[in-house]
């Protein structure tokens, strides 16, 4: 007769493995193969290109700063042509006066506004982004500044390469002088719209300066 009984198994015994002992040089071999994983993030040179879209965008850079930095300067009736004064809560727009209780008005022209920038955008694709958003504009002024004083995509690769001369520092210091310049001449203007530029003008004055030498 044959025996049907089962037998269980006895368990087997997990023997655990020990981690083989290394070195120290062993150790940092293996950090330095981590950190070998990691590549530096190289610089971008950003090439110049000619067409006909390219010159689009230079003159709807040309229309938009000019409107920007001169717009402040106009004067209307004997004041700011256009003025968000915080102060008096009074917004100028030419001969548009809006107090606090119109505040509905300017809502809908920025609702309208934003709108607007919608369509655009789903019937021309980046109509905006590639052509007057601030952020495309001032970084192709940034780049028309460097450009101009250290040369081109070519140039400047190879001035980054060489090793640090009188011509290169020179160079350095005064596209970065130029940028500094651009970006506190913005932000004069920015506020400008703010607060009266005349004003602000005289207050430049009083420490002996005119506007145009506060750089």
């Amino acid at each position: 007769m044959t025996d049907t009984s089962t037998t269980t198994p006895a368990p087997k015994r997990i023997i655990p493995i020990q981690a083989a002992e290394t070195t120290p040089a062993q150790s940092d071999a293996r950090r330095e193969e981590v950190v070998s994983l990691y590549k530096k993030s190289e610089k971008i040179y950003a090439r110049e290109v000619e067409g006909w879209f390219r010159n689009w965008r230079l003159l709807l850079i040309w229309v938009t700063q000019i409107a920007f930095y001169g717009t402040p300067w106009l004067s209307w009736n004997d004041r700011q042509a256009v003025l968000f004064d915080l102060g008096t809560r009074r917004f100028y727009m030419f001969n548009l006066v809006l107090y606090p209780q119109d505040f509905i008005y300017l809502t809908a022209l920025l609702v309208i506004s934003a709108y607007g920038l919608f369509l655009f955008t789903t019937v021309a694709g980046r109509l905006w982004c590639g052509y007057a958003c601030p952020q495309t504009v001032y970084t192709e002024m940034f780049m028309w500044i460097e450009n101009k004083i250290e040369g081109n995509r070519a140039k400047r690769m190879k001035m980054d390469k060489s090793p640090w001369t009188a011509e290169k520092l020179g160079r350095k210091v005064a596209k970065h002088a130029a940028w500094i310049i651009l970006a506190l001449w913005t932000g004069y203007t920015f506020v400008g719209y703010f607060t009266p530029i005349r004003v602000l003008g005289a207050e430049v004055q009083s420490f002996g300066m005119g506007p145009w030498e506060i750089f």
